[in-house]
């Protein structure tokens, strides 16, 4: 769940991190939906390319779909059949984005303050010295990532003291049922990345917070609030929070693998849903993550000036990523996640007509995985080419 920046264009590369966003340049939306084929065709060349065992996805247009598909294999090496085009699957830190909206709304409500203080909130993590200057920082810097609180998922120290690929935890521990306070002790070990309200520096441990205040204010659990603000009400019908061990994927779904320290691939679909939580442990479909998409764009579910706490852009945001020229998709803007064993992308319009969302699952570390997304969204959402 480590944040590092996006290859630019639309081509997911992703040397990324669970909550990327690259923002397009705008351009007029008179894209046209092609056949529903094509994106089965996409899902299929997505599937092939190296690393990828499955890929699964969907395209939205004014909220009903213009094509579903699924390429390569539920399992690895060809086996388990085809992922059914309408798969759950982890969507890992587009989560955030679920817990963010659920925090305003909490807002809205009068229940929270933007800048109500973390130590007030939890004062836990001011009391047992978790979370640095707790007393400074503000729910708002926590959902923009300006609180400078280090990050417990950062990469393991590799021998010249940089970050590594692979998380500072054990990635195959299926078992053990960590709490959101034993991965904020994991953070209170790393040098804080600013000052609180200084700079953009991404860190799971934010929201990790953030869930544990959603529970402090409602008395009751993140899922259930999720369930409640969210998913119910936008007819989500087939999205979760996982919460604990052995938790997994409802339904056939696709598996994705990692490689030990001897290079030996492992699933890890049971990657432990302890790790998760606020910042990544939502599970759902590409239709139930288009439906809140399109939903967010389109103001249903926050007011202007809470929305903007979300959405608006600060120096050193590294999602903010380029343009892509020449094509029908320039006014798409995507955010997604990562985490061992797959990654989970969502396209979507600013307007809110247009979504396309996928999963791919791997038989490499995400970082090796190289792919051009924004090709499977064209193919969706451009004229198809006089033959």
């Amino acid at each position: 769940m480590s944040h590092k920046n996006v290859r630019p264009l639309l081509k997911a590369g992703l040397a990324a991190g669970l909550a990327m966003t690259m923002a397009a340049q705008a351009a007029p939306a008179t894209a046209a939906p092609a056949q529903a084929g094509n994106v089965q065709k996409a899902m299929e060349e997505l599937a092939g390319t190296p690393g990828v065992v499955g890929a699964v996805g969907g395209a939205y247009l004014d909220g009903k779909a213009v094509g579903q598909g699924s390429g390569g294999s539920r399992l690895l090496d060809g086996e388990g059949g085809q992922i059914p085009a309408n798969a759950r699957f982890r969507i890992w830190s587009q989560t955030k984005q679920m817990v963010a909206t659920v925090v305003l709304q909490l807002v809205e409500e009068g229940r929270l303050g933007v800048d109500d203080k973390l130590g007030d909130l939890l004062p836990e993590v001011a009391e047992k010295d978790l979370v640095e200057r707790a007393d400074e920082i503000t729910v708002r810097q926590m959902i923009r990532h300006t609180s400078g609180i280090p990050d417990w998922y950062a990469g393991k120290p590799k021998p010249d003291g940089s970050e590594g690929d692979d998380p500072a935890f054990d990635v195959f521990d299926f078992t053990t049922p960590y709490q959101p306070l034993d991965l904020v002790r994991w953070s209170r070990a790393r040098p804080r990345t600013g000052e609180p309200g200084e700079k953009w520096t991404y860190s799971n441990t934010n929201y990790t917070l953030l869930g544990m205040i959603i529970e402090r204010a409602t008395g009751h659990d993140l899922g259930t609030e999720l369930h409640d603000h969210l998913f119910g009400p936008l007819g989500m019908t087939k999205s979760y929070l996982m919460v604990a061990p052995p938790d997994g994927v409802v339904g056939p779904h696709g598996h994705g693998y990692y490689p030990d320290a001897e290079g030996r691939l492992r699933d890890v679909d049971r990657f432990n849903a302890g790790y998760t939580g606020g910042a990544g442990g939502v599970v759902s479909t590409a239709r139930d993550v288009s439906v809140f998409q399109r939903a967010f764009n389109q103001g249903r579910l926050l007011p202007p000036e809470l929305q903007r706490v979300l959405t608006d852009r600060l120096p050193g945001d590294s999602r903010l990523q380029g343009k892509r020229r020449s094509s029908c998709v320039d006014d798409f803007y995507i955010v997604g996640g990562l985490a061992p064993g797959s990654i989970a992308l969502t396209f979507y319009s600013e307007d809110g007509r247009r979504q396309f969302a996928m999963s791919l699952t791997l038989s490499a570390k995400p970082s090796a995985v190289e792919f051009d997304a924004g090709k499977a969204v064209e193919a969706a959402f451009c004229p198809s080419k006089p033959s």
